[in-house]
């Protein structure tokens, strides 16, 4: 009697427990579980009727090509499919592979039909493989973006190079520098210690 009485009493805390905030008051005064959990049934028990066929109409139209990422569209994919599970359909791994293949874009086909070919036995190992393509093209995309095909970035010392020739190009060296070979400005002749020598 003792044990029986502990059994009920664990059983009235664990579903205390998990009762909303709002609830807990509202129910304080029933002490049976099995009353407390058949007035619970009976006050939610109904929205299986309206959860239920919103969730087979999201189920029916849910498409991977409307979605910006895989993240978004793998996220939204458990909602349903936890929502159609409380209701009691079970959805299974093949299923929601199957939802994935045949809401690939139109111009995804081939794409669609590599993946096929893989033969994935669970949903998680197909989204994964999702992910990672798109990852791996976002990164691609971002490359191309920061340098686009074809364009080659000139080493810093090159590029000094290249920017000191630009600008002495075209035009005249005025005044005597030092060393051979340097220009006169008197003359615009050859400047050098063998002035008046023929070079």
């Amino acid at each position: 009697m003792k044990h029986q009485f502990k059994t009920v009493r664990k059983s009235l805390i664990f579903l205390r427990h998990h009762l909303h905030e709002g609830l807990k008051s509202e129910y304080l005064t029933i002490k049976d579980p099995l009353t407390l959990w058949l007035s619970l049934k009976e006050r939610y028990d109904h929205q299986k009727t309206v959860i239920f066929p919103k969730a087979q109409n999201d189920w029916l139209n849910l498409r991977l090509q409307d979605f910006k990422t895989v993240s978004e569209y793998n996220s939204t994919m458990f909602n349903i499919t936890s929502r159609l599970r409380l209701c009691g359909e079970n959805i299974s791994d093949e299923a929601m592979m199957e939802k994935t293949f045949s809401t690939f874009h139109a111009s995804n086909l081939l794409l669609q039909q590599q993946y096929r070919a893989r033969q994935f036995k669970k949903y998680s190992e197909l989204i994964s493989c999702l992910m990672v393509a798109e990852q791996n093209n976002e990164l691609l995309l971002k490359n191309h973006n920061s340098r686009p095909t074809g364009s080659v970035s000139i080493n810093e010392a090159n590029a000094a190079s290249y920017n000191d020739h630009k600008k002495g190009h075209g035009k005249k060296n005025h005044g005597r520098e030092n060393g051979k070979g340097s220009i006169s400005k008197d003359r615009g002749k050859p400047y050098s210690k063998f002035r008046g020598n023929k070079f």
